[in-house]
């Protein structure tokens, strides 16, 4: 049996249950709306092991035009489609919305131009502007997904990328990421990045050159 989420606006949602989930607090999506409100109406959203989905139904809410949410666990991913479609149900606005179930960098390390997306994309520019990154808190793909952003080509030149994190440590974020913001709600903290000012955008196959931390 499922657990019960309400979004913000008081929708309910489903919660997988026993099998290590772990929904972001309600007070944290009201804050993550909020710090990215200017971002949000038309953007296109990547949720980033998405579990029950419940922040990509927050940003269709507030006016993504599309979500893709990666989350690997089969049964995870089910209630996560689940509950987008019913969020996109009762907006006005046309969303476009898809769950792959997929290991995380598995599916980022194939780079943005060799996805297959279940519509063709749309918008000034390919790539996602805003990136929701919530592994649980225990792992270790932070450093690992960042780069994979990078690399593949995943990101807008101005995307705004949120890693969510335990406030137990200070997540850094690793060159040549920009670091624009930190937060820290309860046993929740939240580490707000952009790509470096270099960043390259378009249609070239050569990865962009990165600079690792030493």
């Amino acid at each position: 049996m499922n657990g019960q989420l309400r979004l913000s606006g008081g929708r309910k949602l489903q919660s997988p249950v026993g099998q290590g989930t772990r929904p972001t607090t309600a007070r944290v999506r009201e804050a993550v709306m909020n710090l990215l409100a200017p971002r949000l109406c038309g953007c296109h959203w990547l949720d980033l092991c998405s579990g029950s989905g419940v922040m990509g139904c927050e940003a269709l809410q507030s006016g993504a035009q599309r979500v893709v949410a990666v989350e690997w666990h089969t049964k995870t991913a089910r209630i996560c489609k689940a509950n987008l479609m019913a969020t996109a149900s009762g907006l006005s606005q046309m969303s476009n919305i898809e769950v792959i179930r997929q290991d995380v960098l598995n599916w980022l390390s194939k780079g943005f131009h060799a996805a297959k997306f279940n519509e063709p994309w749309t918008g000034k520019a390919p790539g996602f502007n805003v990136v929701y990154f919530d592994p649980p808190y225990s792992s270790k793909l932070y450093s690992a997904v960042l780069t994979a952003l990078l690399e593949g080509y995943w990101l807008q030149k101005d995307a705004m990328v949120i890693c969510e994190h335990s406030a137990d440590f200070t997540l850094k974020a690793p060159l040549p990421w920009i670091e624009k913001d930190r937060r820290i709600y309860g046993g929740s903290a939240l580490l707000l990045i952009n790509p470096p000012e270099h960043y390259p955008v378009g249609t070239d196959s050569r990865p962009p050159q990165i600079i690792r931390a030493k």
